[in-house]
């Protein structure tokens, strides 16, 4: 396991696919530092429900992050 796998925030580890993707798809698709879905949900202001509904959402699109 590699720093890059755990929550920049909490140290949560390791983290899931959907967790990094989600990072990546809210805050910036080339970051290198991830949070987990409890911290990013303070950090943008929204709950974990709404994220895991997001991350179904696009996977139902298609993105590539959410395979």
């Amino acid at each position: 396991m590699t720093e890059a796998t755990a929550c920049r925030v909490c140290g949560k580890a390791p983290l899931s696919k959907d967790e990094i993707g989600i990072t990546k798809k809210l805050i910036d698709k080339r970051a290198e530092e991830f949070y987990c879905l409890s911290c990013l949900a303070t950090h943008i202001g929204a709950d974990e429900e709404e994220l895991v509904a997001k991350i179904r959402e696009f996977r139902k699109e298609g993105c590539s992050l959410f395979e």
